[in-house]
């Protein structure tokens, strides 16, 4: 196992829904903002990682438990750890703990090397993820099958500026965003998500358009993020409903 690196903080006004739990794309955000702080005190930035190799982290996997989402004005820990890699995949857990410490979120990523000019994936070199600490492992982990929609309800964003992070990638969570905004404000005041599969495809394109698409069958939905003809994102949620 590698070495752990938290955060606290208490959740603001601005990061909480109208029921007011945490949004679970903030959660993302933050979580990232974790691990890049870690990066930092272990002397390989993000920064680093451009300068130094031409080479940006991305994510190509999130697998997310829910048991309950914290609300606004709660102190929660944010603790990551980098588990292990191999060739071409690095794997990283966050854990979210509230106030009791109690852990109240679970995230796997599971992270990839690219080339930031010619966007093709770059093999993971040991002295870059040495300072983690993680183990290396052949060991891939898969996820699930994502399956074709059937009778799915669509709705059309626009990718705008602010989407987009220095690489001139959608952020991780807006991808969350988009496939949460299209259940529709009546369903996402009863229910919030239990457990999530993400798979990230194909990078969108600034300026544009995606749709996302889902179907649902009870509480379960499958999802799909799209543009230009292109599947960009998978997801599949299992909703709770709120207590």
């Amino acid at each position: 196992m590698g070495l752990t690196y938290q955060m606290k903080m208490k959740i603001p006004f601005d990061m909480a829904d109208m029921n007011g739990h945490i949004k679970l794309p903030d959660v993302i955000l933050l979580s990232l903002q974790v691990s890049g702080l870690q990066s930092i005190d272990l002397g390989i930035s993000d920064q680093d990682m451009l300068e130094k190799y031409n080479l940006v982290w991305i994510i190509t996997d999130y697998d997310i438990d829910v048991v309950r989402l914290p609300k606004f004005g709660e102190e929660m820990t944010i603790e990551t750890e980098a588990l292990s890699y191999n060739r071409l995949f690095c794997y990283r857990r966050f854990t979210v703990f509230d106030e009791n410490d109690v852990a109240v979120i679970e995230m796997m990523a599971t992270f990839v090397l690219m080339d930031r000019d010619s966007r093709k994936v770059h093999a993971v070199e040991p002295k870059i993820v040495a300072p983690y600490e993680a183990e290396f492992s052949k060991k891939l982990i898969r996820g699930p099958k994502y399956p074709e929609l059937k009778d799915s309800t669509s709705k059309d964003y626009h990718v705008r500026f602010y989407d987009l992070d220095m690489n001139g990638h959608v952020n991780n969570s807006k991808y969350l965003d988009w496939i949460f905004e299209v259940m529709g404000a009546d369903f996402l005041m009863k229910y919030v998500p239990k457990k999530v599969h993400l798979k990230y495809v194909k990078e969108v394109r600034p300026g544009g358009q995606i749709t996302s698409s889902y179907d649902l069958n009870g509480l379960e939905s499958n999802h799909q993020i799209s543009s230009d003809g292109d599947t960009n994102a998978q997801a599949m949620v299992t909703w709770q409903e709120i207590s």
